[in-house]
């Protein structure tokens, strides 16, 4: 159960289509929020997700396919979720992801994970902020990652990125720091940055390691994270779901610019 509510509140939330946007989606749906859905053009999993929410709200549900690494088609996107009604909360979560090692790393890898991990929150934000201001209550929430606040190697395109987006996030906190009022809840621009999270991608490298200790899936997860999160657990999609319904929430209209890590004491070593 939450204390917070959304209703008369609409919501954005990119990549949200499975895992921990999708979880984030439902959880602003059982807020009261109106949530527009975002992923890859695959048909059976925006149903899926579209029923999803379906059936918290038992209204119709949107959901979009723009290609976020495409400025115009992230143009378009916000043109048509705004020329719907006002946008209240911004959830940048859409990411790729691509391993090697720097000197390694192809060039347009570099470009996609720059336009769609940095500068499609950019466009969005940009476009979504006006509003925002004009109306005294916003939320931009974006989804770093731990590797927004630390490095890890063979990740250069990915931690350059979500380095990019707090700070982003930040200058977005300062602008927009005196719109609004406690009694409207303000204008805030945060970051969530998750450590381990136990999703669809990850389950492959649970279960390799598992195999290592007899099917015992803890003890692979505890030897997955042992090198970077010390409390040895994933964190679940609703947690993280859990943290970014808060931030939403006007109460928290003076936490703003801030980098939450939910990552089992990854950066606090």
């Amino acid at each position: 159960m939450t204390t917070t509510s959304l209703h008369n509140r609409r919501a954005l939330v990119t990549g949200s289509v499975q895992g921990i946007g999708l979880a984030m989606a439902q959880e602003l749906a059982r807020a009261g929020a109106e949530v527009v859905l975002h992923g890859l053009p695959n048909a059976a999993a925006h149903t899926a997700a579209r029923e999803a929410l379906s059936a918290i709200t038992a209204r119709p549900v949107v959901s979009l396919s723009h290609d976020l690494a495409d400025p115009e088609q992230v143009a378009r996107m916000m043109e048509e979720v705004l020329a719907a009604g006002p946008l209240d909360i911004l959830v940048n979560n859409a990411g790729i992801q691509h391993t090697a090692a720097l000197q390694d790393m192809p060039r347009a890898r570099w470009d996609a994970i720059l336009a769609i991990n940095l500068s499609a929150a950019f466009d969005t934000m940009r476009l979504a902020m006006p509003g925002m201001v004009e109306r005294g209550y916003g939320r931009i929430i974006n989804i770093a990652s731990v590797h927004g606040l630390v490095a890890s190697v063979n990740k250069a395109p990915y931690v350059a990125a979500k380095f990019g987006l707090v700070g982003l996030t930040r200058v977005a906190a300062l602008e927009a720091a005196q719109a609004g009022n406690r009694a409207s809840g303000g204008v805030t621009a945060n970051c969530i940055c998750p450590g381990w999270t136990e999703t669809a991608i990850i389950e492959p490298q649970i279960l390799a390691r598992a195999d290592q200790f007899g099917g015992d899936r803890d003890a692979g997860i505890r030897d997955l994270l042992k090198e970077k999160q010390p409390s040895g657990r994933t964190s679940l999609p609703e947690e993280i779901a859990r943290t970014l319904l808060w931030l939403c929430d006007p109460a928290a209209h003076n936490l703003t610019g801030a980098a939450i890590p939910i990552d089992g004491g990854w950066t606090a070593q």
